[in-house]
């Protein structure tokens, strides 16, 4: 049975304080099981999600956890956006059992973790047993545009929330959607040549993390999703803004 993260998306925030001893080692092999099941968005792309102890991973901000899921993939066009889809689904997965989470975007693997893999890194997820409060206790806790901010739909509003309440690199909220009737066009903000810099890859990446939480409201409402590459829509079509793919909902 598919979980639902419906309900975690309301609650779910970004935990910065850990509890530096290590996860009980059955909790940890429920995370690999879980992992190891994630669905990606694109099935072509070649991707890889270790659990990594605190050793492997060198974090450049005061945030220090026991545990880290590193995210490799294999470089085509798409994967960035891939790599959120699917990480987003375990970020969930461990707020959902009381478990810390937190995407680093300022951290590296070590020499060592990097030569264990083939494939391109990506992003580190931290996580561990917080030494804060795991979950928001109200919506207003959640500091984010409104939705007539980041879309100019008007007949998707639960669709369109949970993608509204997705994390993103330095809240950025990089998004935007346009369609309406079941369609919903996913379009990044464009960034300037000395922001592009730093935040193009986290863009994309973010990108993914909100498809997903469209994705858990449309199968929350017992809807199915399809997600496509739409050419037409390439075009600059939207100001300021560039095209990464269509959610169609049925």
């Amino acid at each position: 049975m598919k979980l639902d993260f419906f309900e975690t998306i309301f609650k779910r925030k970004s935990v910065r304080k850990y509890d530096l001893n290590p996860l009980d080692d059955n909790i940890l092999f429920e995370i690999e099981s879980f992992v190891n099941k994630v669905e990606p968005l694109y099935k072509n792309i070649e991707t890889e999600i270790r659990i990594v102890q605190k050793e492997g991973v060198n974090v450049l901000l005061p945030i220090r956890a026991p545990h880290y899921l590193v995210m490799n993939s294999e470089n085509k066009e798409g994967y960035l956006t891939n790599a959120g889809y699917m990480l987003q689904q375990v970020d969930l997965f461990l707020s959902s059992k009381g478990i810390g989470s937190c995407y680093l975007g300022m951290a590296l693997p070590t020499k060592v973790t990097k030569k264990a893999s083939k494939l391109e890194f990506v992003i580190v997820l931290a996580f561990g047993k917080p030494e804060e409060a795991v979950h928001r206790t109200d919506i207003s806790e959640f500091k984010r545009k409104a939705l007539s901010e980041i879309t100019s739909i008007t007949d998707s509003g639960q669709l369109l929330e949970a993608a509204r309440l997705a994390p993103s690199a330095t809240n950025s909220q990089p998004w935007y959607f346009t369609g309406g009737k079941g369609v919903v066009n996913l379009y990044c903000v464009k960034s300037n040549i000395i922001k592009a810099m730093v935040y193009d890859k986290m863009n994309k990446i973010d990108m993914g993390i909100a498809l997903y939480h469209i994705a858990v409201s449309a199968n929350h409402l017992g809807k199915k999703i399809e997600i496509i590459f739409d050419e037409t829509m390439q075009e600059d079509y939207l100001k300021g803004y560039y095209y990464i793919v269509t959610a169609i909902i049925k």
